[in-house]
């Protein structure tokens, strides 16, 4: 197994703008989110699943997934979501393997936002958060997905708090300031993540 940096960080705290400054020095990024998305493309099989089991509705008129309608229906039956992760957890740990098993970069960075909801980040050999204020994740998001306040609190609600993260957490970026202000922090951290990643590879080699 590849050395693994799991990176975490909640709504609006800027986990892109980190794993992309990571990707520029040329380290893969392993993103739960995306490969969520990867696995309900059209002609997947997880797409006719659900469509089977909602109705046609769910599927939008280019023959994505309508994500919105999906999410209100899970939201409004816990039973629903039950059998979407049935269906579709399975499928993103599969992908999530193949990824793994194809990184070529010194160590991997696996960014995953529900790493502290899922207990994931016993998975990881080191645990990166992107840390911001709650107001500050509010006022992002507001911002960036043109919702309401109460649309964010709610969001934060059901995402683990602020300390359960940072309880996790082997490094910290504060990214409360600029975008800028962060590559310092990254290109320390790399620098890090590069000697762990040798000394764990001295380490495995028997």
């Amino acid at each position: 197994m590849r050395y693994t940096v799991a990176l975490t960080g909640g709504i609006g705290s800027g986990k892109s703008t980190v794993a992309n400054a990571f990707a520029d020095l040329g380290i893969q990024i392993i993103d739960a989110d995306i490969i969520a998305r990867q696995v309900v493309e059209p002609g997947k099989p997880a797409l006719d699943a659900i469509a089977e089991h909602f109705g046609p509705e769910l599927i939008s008129a280019d023959g994505t997934l309508h994500r919105r309608l999906l999410r209100e229906r899970i939201f409004a039956h816990p039973q629903e979501k039950a059998w979407l992760n049935a269906l579709l957890h399975p499928l993103i740990q599969q992908e999530t393997r193949r990824q793994f098993q194809q990184a070529t970069s010194a160590y991997v960075l696996w960014v995953v936002p529900l790493l502290v909801e899922n207990g994931l980040y016993r998975q990881a050999n080191r645990v990166l958060v992107v840390d911001v204020t709650p107001e500050t994740q509010l006022s992002r998001t507001m911002q960036r997905d043109d919702v309401t306040r109460a649309h964010v609190e709610q969001i934060l609600a059901a995402q683990a708090s602020r300390e359960a993260r940072l309880a996790v957490a082997d490094d910290v970026i504060d990214n409360n300031g600029a975008p800028d202000s962060i590559m310092s922090d990254v290109a320390r951290l790399h620098a890090r993540y590069l000697q762990l990643a040798s000394q764990f590879v001295s380490q495995e080699k028997p």
